[in-house]
């Protein structure tokens, strides 16, 4: 508990709204604070739903989430899913033979078989859908598709979205609030006042003035 973003979330808690995504450098505890809230509202930490949670590991508790106590708001779904870039194609043989198989996923891309697992019934309805740093392997165009989806599920006003990234394109989610994990814990910040987008920003402006202190 001793990275400043977990232990403000665990000491004053953390409203979240229709969407919210968490930005940070490696290390700052980002994947940490998604996977607490995972686990406290009853998914597994390595990934998954409600109903595969132990399924991809011993599901040993997780000391953030044991600490943190899940608020509800009235008709809140209690459906969720938990999408980790690293643990996906576990998923995939947790649900295989299942009414939402996405077919044999051995034989998909990366990028393929992220968006086959969106396509299923998995990723509807009420309820908290976590992504940990999703964009991982997936293109530019792919990036767009899962904003288009995350959007979509945030637009039907019963779903919630919890999103740890890299991307400045995920970050630009409509209506997220964005949370910036470093130093000084979680602090609410614009998106264009990122340094994730004005590090980008400036690289492809002049790659050159980057690459030459490589």
């Amino acid at each position: 508990m001793t990275v400043p973003a977990v232990a403000q979330l665990v000491h004053e808690g953390l409203d979240l709204g229709p969407a919210t995504v968490l930005v940070g450098e490696n290390g700052a505890g980002k994947s940490t604070v998604l996977e607490g809230i995972a686990w406290a509202f009853g998914l597994d930490s390595r990934g998954g739903s409600r109903n595969t949670r132990g399924m991809l590991s011993d599901d040993e508790p997780d000391p953030v989430g044991r600490a943190l106590r899940v608020v509800r708001g009235p008709g809140a779904g209690r459906w969720g899913f938990f999408l980790r870039a690293e643990t996906m194609h576990q998923v995939f043989e947790t649900i295989a033979g299942g009414r939402d198989d996405p077919g044999d996923f051995h034989a998909m891309s990366h990028g393929e078989a992220f968006n086959a697992l969106l396509g299923t019934n998995r990723y509807r309805g009420p309820g908290l859908y976590c992504f940990d740093e999703p964009e991982s392997a997936l293109s530019f165009t792919s990036q767009l598709a899962l904003l288009a989806q995350m959007a979509d599920l945030v637009a039907t006003g019963t779903a919630q979205v919890l999103v740890a990234t890299h991307s400045p394109l995920l970050a630009a989610l409509p209506g997220a609030r964005l949370l910036l994990v470093d130093d000084d814990g979680l602090t609410d910040v614009p998106w264009d006042a990122l340094p994730l987008v004005a590090h980008w920003r400036a690289f492809m402006d002049d790659p050159r003035r980057y690459l030459r202190h490589l």
